[in-house]
This record gives structure tokens, sequence and C-alpha cells, in this order.
């Protein structure tokens, strides 16, 4: 009975007090935001939008962040350049400030990685999830690949790998819809393969299409709150 106590205190705080206090603590500091929803916070709702979002057609000219960033969109115009959603039970910060963001991203030590699901942690690591020295490291090691002269020797590959896919699309009747997403799924890849191994997509294409499945997998979790335990 004690343990099934302590436990079910630690849900509780975990759930509800813990996340009410912090709430109440950025409402204080000024910060406009979300009512805090018990487990799933904002998760559900920005789901529900970006399926309705995405249940519209898209043309060319139109936004995209309606039908990306729905809920960020929605708070953004009510709540101004500063705010905060929930993602389950913890409070994320959304800011828009160039300066604020750029403080974040170069005070690693004060601003650590948001903490993955460990469902998450299973299936992908890297720099974003990376905190602290970590980090550090590994930011130094790829920092030169991000070279402005190196990048610009890749420009010939981005050339001929878009070059590609637009004389496919020539190819094509004047008056047949085509579905781009795949072209560009492809697209991406075969630039990155060219740039930074010097093979086309289609050598790598069977690693190219795990990621893409691992990337689904990741995204699904990412729709739903951690419960301990599960």
């Amino acid at each position: 009975m004690v343990v099934l106590a302590a436990v079910l205190v630690r849900v509780v705080n975990w759930v509800w007090i813990k996340p009410k206090k912090l709430e109440r603590y950025l409402r204080r500091k000024g910060l406009p935001g979300t009512p805090y929803t018990p487990l799933v916070g904002d998760i559900k709702k920005n789901i529900n939008m970006l399926m309705e979002a995405r249940s519209k057609p898209i043309s060319l000219t139109d936004d995209a962040i309606p039908y990306l960033l729905p809920l960020a969109l929605k708070m953004f115009n009510s709540h101004g350049r500063t705010f905060f959603m929930w993602t389950g039970p913890i409070p994320t910060i959304m800011i828009t400030n160039p300066e604020h963001i750029k403080e974040v991203f170069t005070k690693s030590y004060d601003f650590e990685a948001t903490v993955s699901s460990p469902l998450v942690k299973l299936l992908v690591g890297g720099l974003a999830s990376y905190k602290g020295d970590k980090w550090a490291r590994h930011r130094r090691i790829i920092n030169p690949a991000f070279n402005l002269e190196k990048i610009k020797n890749m420009v010939p590959a981005f050339y001929h790998c878009s070059s590609e896919v637009v004389s496919q699309w020539e190819r094509q009747e004047s008056s047949c819809d085509v579905d781009v997403w795949p072209l560009l799924v492809n697209l991406t890849a075969d630039v990155i393969s060219h740039a930074a191994f010097g093979s086309s997509y289609r050598e790598g294409q069977r690693i190219f299409e795990l990621q893409g499945e691992l990337s689904g997998i990741i995204s699904q979790e990412h729709k739903k709150p951690y419960i301990p335990g599960m």
C-alpha cells in the first residue's frame, strides 16, 4: 500500500501539480499561453487542427504555415511574438525574436535540448538530442561542413539534381497533374547523397527508405504523450 501511494503521489505530481505550478509561474512572468489540459496538453488540439488544415487543397501561392503550424500560428496572431503551449505535461515557450533565438542557440548549457520521449530516444539520436559537453563536442565536429565556401562548392550538385527533376516535369504532358511530393523527397535525398557522399539517391535508396519509415514512427510517437512504464 505504501508503494502504491508513493507511485500515485508521483503520478499526480507529474500529471497535474507540477504542470499547474509551471503554468502559474509563466503567467506571473507575463507570458500568455494555452490552459493546461491534463496529460495530453495541446497534443490532441494540435493534431485535430493539422488534420483539418491538411484536408484542404493548397496551391503554390498559399502560405504553408497554416498547414504546418496551425496552433502556433493561431497563438502568434492572438497572443503576440512570445507565448507558451503544452507538449503533454511539459510547457513549451515559443519565441520568434531573432536575438532571443540566437541567445538560445549560443548558450547550450543554459538552454538544454528538449527532453524527448524515452520511446523516441530508442529510435534516434544526434545533435538535436544531445546536451551540454556532448552537444558542444559534436557541434564543433560538424561546424566545418557548414562553412560558406564548402556550401558554395555544393552548388553544382544542387543544380544538377534540381535540373534532373525539372527535366522530368518538362517531359510530362502539359495538361496533366503531377504529385510533386515523392519527387521532392527524392530530390532532397539525391542532393544530400551527391553533396555529402558523392553518390546518387538510387545507390542508397534502401537506406533513405528505412530513414523515411523511421521518421514516420517518430512522428507518430510525437503525437501522443509519454506515460512512464508504457
